[in-house]
């Protein structure tokens, strides 16, 4: 990759990072569900009105609008409202791609090496440390829910990679669009019209900076770039810079927030992101119609094939 796009690669995984922060600091202002509705209504207005029609059909546009938006973020911010800290989520987050390999093997038919299978020993050994680790000092429900946001994650990546979308930034901004009702349905649901009524009278320009960051920032121009990055550089090089999103979600969470990291916190870190490493870049062997295994390269051929490793990292790696 060129040093300009590096940069860029390393600019998107910090912007996701820090995205951690920021939503802990909107939950301030904001119940969980309201907050994500307003994120999917933000980026997906005026931005629906200039990036065309949806390439894909639509059913792939619903399907990872309810896993990820709404599934997977409302459990993510409810998780964090729950007091999971930020900087440990960004973490256990990144069990998703033991998640996806595992959708893979059963909805793509992929089969996984002996080194993606070691991959998600380790990456699950990484969460029983940080569990064990949380389960001691912090709320086991916001931990539990995160970790359910992280398979809700899995599918999405499963949905993208069967959409195969040819317009990352497309796809996303029309997948924002479908969130939007319904998260906003259940916050008047489970959080109460009196509690979103007074968030919005409330409104400050602190939280009208939250939504824009977590609306444009992270979401517009992050996988507006991420895209780009994807669309001139092979998956498997551009995937790696994913593995980025936790070490500044916990740096800037200790900066910020003043989030401690223990030693047992530190060694799920380095075991987490060593086994989405190898669970994420291993590659992956699908079975075709003849039931032969074949080798797949992300790299080779424009487009990436369904049952290539990398995509489940490059897809959608950070809320």
């Amino acid at each position: 990759m060129r040093p300009v796009h590096t940069a860029l690669a390393v600019l998107v995984a910090a912007v996701w990072g820090v995205n951690f922060v920021v939503i802990e600091i909107g939950l301030d202002h904001f119940p969980p569900l309201l907050l994500s509705a307003l994120r999917f209504l933000v980026a997906a207005l005026p931005a629906v009105f200039f990036v065309g029609r949806p390439k894909v059909a639509w059913k792939w546009i619903l399907g990872v609008g309810v896993a990820l938006g709404i599934a997977k973020f409302g459990l993510l911010f409810t998780g964090m409202a729950e007091g999971m800290p930020a900087g440990l989520s960004s973490l256990v987050l990144q069990i998703q791609a033991v998640f996806t390999a595992v959708l893979a093997a059963v909805v793509l038919r992929e089969r996984p090496g002996r080194v993606r299978v070691a991959g998600m020993g380790v990456a699950l050994a990484g969460i029983a440390v940080a569990a064990w680790d949380e389960g001691t000092s912090g709320p086991v429900l916001g931990f539990t829910l995160v970790i359910a946001a992280a398979a809700c994650w899995g599918v999405s990546n499963v949905l993208t990679r069967r959409a195969a979308p040819p317009d990352a930034l497309n796809f996303m901004v029309w997948v924002c669009t479908v969130p939007v009702l319904p998260l906003l349905a259940l916050s008047l649901l489970l959080e109460g019209p009196e509690r979103d009524l007074a968030a919005l009278r409330a409104l400050d320009w602190s939280g009208v900076a939250v939504i824009g960051y977590v609306a444009w920032v992270s979401t517009v121009f992050g996988f507006g770039a991420w895209g780009y990055l994807l669309r001139r550089y092979p998956a498997s090089s551009v995937a790696p810079f994913s593995l980025l999103v936790p070490v500044f979600g916990m740096s800037s969470a200790a900066l910020v927030l003043g989030e401690g990291i223990s030693g047992p916190r530190w060694l799920a870190a380095v075991l987490l992101v060593g086994g989405v490493a190898l669970t994420s870049l291993a590659p992956a062997r699908a079975v075709n119609r003849t039931g032969v295994g074949s080798g797949v390269d992300a790299g080779r051929g424009g487009r990436v094939s369904a049952g290539s490793a990398p995509v489940a990292a490059a897809a959608s790696p950070a809320p």
